[in-house]
């Protein structure tokens, strides 16, 4: 019997697709767990029509991580780390007084979870930030550090 898989079954396959099972594994196992349905003609079109949506929304989002990638490297934010005698810095900026930082000059809620410094931020200057908006979209955010009074 062909089945269309709605969960991943282990050692059967993944969700959305089409397996050739027992009829009795099909009607005891598969079917009363809900893992599965009969793979009819109807079933099978309703699964391309949800796999077409599902591309389509996955394009939407990839769409709008790029979009949004160009509007955030054209801004800037500003932070201030406290400075002693000799410009020796106390700390380091960490990516949570990022993402605050960009809530409340820029007015985006961008997850600190999203920032991927390579080392703590313990200089006065410019620096570029990674944001992972995507897994195939990683903007660069233009931080300024300055020194707090």
């Amino acid at each position: 019997m062909k089945v269309i898989l709605i969960e991943d079954v282990k050692s059967l396959g993944k969700k959305g697709t089409i397996v050739n099972v027992s009829d009795g594994y099909a009607r005891n196992m598969l079917f009363p767990k809900k893992l599965g349905l009969e793979a009819t003609p109807k079933n099978i079109n309703d699964l391309k029509l949800q796999k077409a949506h599902e591309e389509k929304v996955a394009k939407e989002v990839f769409e709008e991580a790029k979009a949004f990638k160009a509007e955030l490297e054209t801004k800037e934010v500003t932070v201030g780390l406290k400075v002693g005698e000799n410009g020796r810095t106390f700390g380091s900026v960490s990516t949570k007084e990022l993402a605050e930082a960009v809530k409340s000059q820029l007015g985006y809620d961008i997850d600190k979870k999203k920032m991927q410094l390579s080392s703590q931020i313990k200089e006065l200057g410019v620096v570029r930030v990674p944001i992972r908006l995507h897994p195939k979209v990683t903007a660069e955010l233009k931080v300024n550090i300055k020194e707090m009074k």
